[in-house]
């Protein structure tokens, strides 16, 4: 195993933990994206979405086990699963709508993330009725 692939494992541990060092993973000038915060770069940026996704989803659980990898010079994309609570105690992934998937892009200087852009649909609990309706039979 690639020592990135070790770092990206890494950071889901950490994250899972609520574990605030997850920030040495990164470069100063990191840039990010996920769905609803928008793109944003530098660390502080990223400590603040990690706050703010923190409060919302308090307890959050990747299958690290069962991800899948595809590793390309510097860049390492993962495709995986993840279960959760949010602070209102809805639980996820529910089997029928919510799958818990995600995909997330890692790039990487040396051994530093330097890019991390996040693919999942942040409506864990369902509750964009809209949506759900327009697009299910």
């Amino acid at each position: 195993m690639s020592s990135r692939l070790d770092i990206v494992q890494d950071y889901f541990r950490r994250v899972d933990a609520g574990d605030p060092s997850v920030t040495a993973l990164f470069t100063e000038n990191v840039s990010f994206y996920f769905p609803k915060f928008g793109p944003a770069s530098g660390k502080a940026a990223l400590v603040e979405f990690g706050e703010r996704i923190r409060r919302e989803v308090p307890e959050l659980v990747h299958d690290i086990d069962a991800f899948r990898y595809i590793v390309d010079d510097d860049h390492v994309v993962v495709e995986g699963t993840e279960s959760g609570r949010l602070r209102d105690g809805t639980t996820w992934p529910d089997g029928e709508i919510s799958q818990g998937r995600f995909c997330s892009v890692f790039a990487f200087e040396d051994d530093l993330i330097r890019r991390m852009h996040i693919y999942v649909d942040p409506d864990f609990g369902n509750a964009d009725q809209a949506r759900l309706e327009a697009l299910r039979d």
